[in-house]
């Protein structure tokens, strides 16, 4: 036991937090397996030691190529080995013309520069870096930080009076020289530990940043990793809500059961038990406005609702420019990937006509709504001038259970310009601000919560 403990408390120990940060799931059961097979193989032969590590702790393709990247990033720090991190040294004069220990000894850094000790200085790298804690880097603006914290635990005050208090030219250039390559290795090996301990946190922070990003402003590069998050998102609030629910109705008493319950104490209800109210899945008409300045959100909000099939009953999807269609068959049918650009190709981009939308729907689709059926408009309310028929809207709320409208634009915009969201707002009863995934979440998470 006192063995295992040695070896995970140096490097290895290390390494499985590397690993856990790049993906690797590693049970206390493996991290002690991998110990026992380190301890019969040792550290020297690194090809069996990849080899032998991998085995145990990496269980799928993927994780197979993660544990190979982080193997080598690993164990590849700190590596001095490029011979023009310092000058080749030079021979030392036998006596120094002005003495001190500027010249004579000199500091303990600058004597490993001038020698150009690969190992030493490696090891000393090593030693700083474990002495600030460097392990525990989490973010890329702490790299200079910490970078100048190791070159201060190695002595770079110590270096620098030496530097100033040098007299021969060349020797003091030599240390200049030797100081700042110094200073770009160590900032490397501070970078390389921040992909291998940082790695699981920045990825963290980034899709935390992406869910609070307006969706407008998503850079087409994250497209993919925000599809990946909207379905995370989605498959955490079916698990959560898909299955059967029961809420009890506060102050309506169970007679019967609660007679039953308190026989223990002669039936005198020291335990009250309320009768209870079945929570049905939502349905849900989802009219998403599709032209040119909703489009990105769009998108990510029918993602989002087919991703949550579980969840509903039913779900009918209309998107609208200049006038409505019905998607939820082309929704079904296809891929999401595809089907979304398909129904963007077939009506988005245009000019919003909020107006004809609403009449659109109330000619071909107003009987699909009743009592049970949750209405949600997403779109910005800009008509274009054109009439905002708020009287259809009207028609619609009377025969649902509710109109729920997200608009991307903040409160202070809504009814200015050709705005009509003042006109709509009094027949929805939920209108809130919608433009990044995580006001998605919070107000789709707060429908399927009361079952819509």
């Amino acid at each position: 036991m006192a063995g295992s403990a040695a070896v995970m408390e140096g490097p290895l120990l290390d390494f499985f937090r590397a690993a856990r940060g790049a993906g690797l799931r590693i049970s206390p059961a493996e991290s002690i397996d991998a110990v026992r097979a380190v301890r019969v193989i040792g550290f020297e032969e690194r090809e069996a030691l990849r080899d032998t590590l991998s085995l145990v702790l990496a269980k799928t393709p993927a994780e197979k190529r993660a544990f190979a990247e982080c193997f080598e990033r690993f164990f590849s720090r700190g590596s001095f080995a490029d011979d023009e991190l310092t000058p080749p040294p030079a021979a030392p004069p036998a006596t120094s013309p002005a003495g001190g220990e500027g010249e004579g000894g000199g500091s303990a850094l600058g004597r490993l520069l001038l020698a150009n000790d690969q190992a030493a200085l490696a090891a000393e790298v090593e030693a700083a870096a474990a002495s600030v804690g460097l392990i525990n880097i989490s973010i890329f603006t702490q790299v200079n930080l910490f970078t100048r914290r190791m070159l201060d635990r190695m002595g770079l005050a110590a270096l620098e009076r030496e530097i100033a208090a040098t007299k021969d030219a060349d020797r003091a250039n030599r240390l200049r020289i030797g100081r700042d390559r110094l200073r770009e290795r160590v900032r490397d090996f501070v970078q390389q530990n921040l992909l291998l301990f940082a790695e699981g946190k920045n990825q963290e922070f980034r899709e935390r940043l992406l869910t609070q990003t307006r969706l407008s402003a998503i850079d087409r590069r994250d497209h993919d990793r925000m599809r990946v998050l909207v379905r995370a998102m989605a498959k955490r609030l079916a698990t959560q809500y898909g299955r059967p629910r029961r809420r009890d109705r506060r102050g309506i008493l169970d007679v019967r059961r609660t007679l039953r319950r308190n026989m223990g104490w002669e039936a005198i209800p020291f335990l009250p038990v309320w009768k209870q109210e079945r929570i049905d899945k939502p349905k849900l008409a989802v009219l998403c406005d599709v032209s040119g300045s909703v489009a990105p959100l769009a998108q990510f909000l029918l993602l989002f609702l087919f991703s949550l099939n579980e969840a509903l009953a039913g779900l009918r999807a209309f998107a609208f420019s200049n006038s409505l269609i019905e998607v939820s068959e082309l929704l079904e049918r296809l891929p999401i990937e595809k089907a979304i650009p398909e129904v963007l190709q077939r009506i988005g981009f245009g000019s919003s006509n909020y107006g004809q939308a609403l009449a659109d729907f109330e000619a071909g689709w107003l009987g699909i709504l009743d009592s049970q059926t949750t209405v949600i408009i997403l779109g910005d309310g800009r008509g274009n001038r054109n009439p905002a028929r708020s009287e259809i809207l009207r028609r619609m709320a009377e025969r649902s259970k509710q109109v729920v409208w997200l608009n991307p634009e903040p409160r202070t915009l809504w009814g200015t310009g050709d705005s009509d969201m003042l006109r709509y707002a009094p027949h929805c009863r939920v209108t809130a601000v919608c433009n990044s995934l995580q006001h998605l979440e919070r107000v789709i998470s707060g429908l399927l919560r009361d079952g819509a």
